[in-house]
């Protein structure tokens, strides 16, 4: 494998941990994202279900006339799967001190003149307050300027959702706009605000900005 190719091999499979950064400070949460598999089907509906209530508001749902999704875990993760070896998606996992607590997805990956794509994530209640989603999604997205080579990544968050506006505020990423009807959340289409980072924003990364500033 050599050119483009081979230098985007390494975007994917990733495992990427906070208290490797030679930024991470002693005693942080051992927060870790790595690929979502197969296996994680048991912790995965157990999550779901714990939370059901907690998340359902802001899960992205199907409008009618479209393709249905995928009915169990294992036929979601093929089609993950299948659609990270194409270089469109990175789905990945969160552990928290090796437990399962949530995801962080890149989709929509746009290559060309665009190097382009957006971020979606969710955590376990229980997991929620100590600090875990900023430091994911710091890593995804230092991940994502540096071995999958993009320029820029996009956050859209409904307005009622303080718990993930909770987290762009941490890591400082601007706001730049807002969408009406933008995204099919929860049975009907909903508007969202509109965050996005360049690569030239954060040259040391969001990680180290984050450890610095930590909001």
């Amino acid at each position: 494998m050599s050119g483009a190719a081979g230098r985007l091999s390494q975007a994917w499979p990733a495992t990427l941990r906070w208290r490797d950064l030679d930024v991470a400070p002693p005693g942080d949460p051992d927060v870790v994202v790595r690929p979502l598999r197969g296996s994680d089907a048991g912790p995965w509906q157990r999550a779901r279900a714990r939370n059901a209530a907690w998340l359902t508001p802001w899960d992205a749902t199907v409008p009618p006339g479209s393709d249905p999704r995928p009915t169990t875990f294992r036929a979601l993760v093929r089609r993950l799967r299948a659609q990270a070896r194409a270089g469109r998606t990175y789905p990945f996992a969160i552990d928290l001190d090796g437990r399962f607590v949530g995801q962080v997805t890149v989709n929509n990956v746009v290559r060309g003149s665009a190097q382009f794509a957006s971020i979606g994530y969710w955590i376990d209640r229980d997991a929620a307050g100590r600090g875990v989603m900023p430091r994911a999604v710091a890593l995804v997205i230092d991940h994502c300027f540096t071995s999958a080579r993009l320029h820029r990544i996009e956050i859209a968050i409904r307005p009622e959702n303080s718990n993930s506006l909770r987290v762009v505020e941490k890591l400082r990423i601007p706001e730049i706009g807002y969408a009406p009807r933008f995204l099919h959340i929860d049975g009907g289409w909903r508007d969202h605000r509109l965050f996005a980072v360049t690569k030239e924003e954060v040259p040391l990364g969001l990680c180290e900005r984050l450890v610095r500033d930590p909001g």
